[in-house]
């Protein structure tokens, strides 16, 4: 058998593209879920900042029907950094900030944790239904306090979905704030809540 020449093997020439043909694919996937992660954080930062600021100018008199204005800046704040994002708005009046996206209360006679089978509950926004969030459409009035929600979605910039699973090629978030109106006025003092059957 003929011994391989000695000099062969203190050969490392090439050894460096074999070494990064392993590592590459590593490197290029964790470099993408850190620009991904990045790029998330990034755009929740701005979507936070921007309704901050919306929230504010909501919160002052006469913002009621400047709706569509408020909501255009922060859709121009968001698209700067994401130019495909989808944004739905909403906002809820509540008389207090411990009302908040609190539902209204009613008695659970049968512990299902469901209002139905006609047991009693408070009516506290007056629409005639049990609801899960207590509080009104819309911008409320004086002392009122409001819940200003803004849901985006955009495509991921980056190619994460194919290379780490469970991940979609959409990215949703959602940001919130509460603020109370200026005291600009009176605060409307609601009805006492009536009291109702759940169907």
């Amino acid at each position: 058998m003929k011994r391989p020449h000695p000099t062969l093997l203190r050969d490392q020439r090439g050894v460096t593209i074999i070494e990064f043909a392993l590592i590459a694919p590593v490197l290029l996937l964790m470099l993408m879920g850190l620009l991904d992660l990045g790029y998330n954080m990034y755009t929740t930062e701005m979507l936070q900042g921007a309704i901050q600021n919306a929230a504010r100018n909501s919160s002052i008199e006469g913002a009621t029907g400047k709706e569509a204005a408020l909501d255009s800046i922060v859709t121009t704040a968001v698209r700067a950094v994401a130019p495909s994002a989808t944004l739905t708005f909403n906002r809820r009046a509540y008389n207090s900030f411990t009302d908040a996206g609190r539902p209204e209360d009613y008695t659970d006679v049968d512990s299902d944790g469901t209002c139905n089978h006609g047991e009693p509950f408070e009516d506290a926004n007056g629409n005639g239904s049990w609801d899960l969030d207590r509080g009104q459409a819309g911008f409320g009035g004086a002392r009122d306090a409001i819940l200003y929600t803004v849901t985006v979605n955009y495509l991921r910039p980056f190619p994460v979905v194919a290379f780490i699973p469970g991940q979609t090629r959409d990215f949703t978030l959602s940001a919130r704030t509460v603020l109370r109106n200026q005291p600009y006025g009176k605060q409307a003092t609601n009805p006492a809540p009536v009291t109702r059957n759940c169907p």
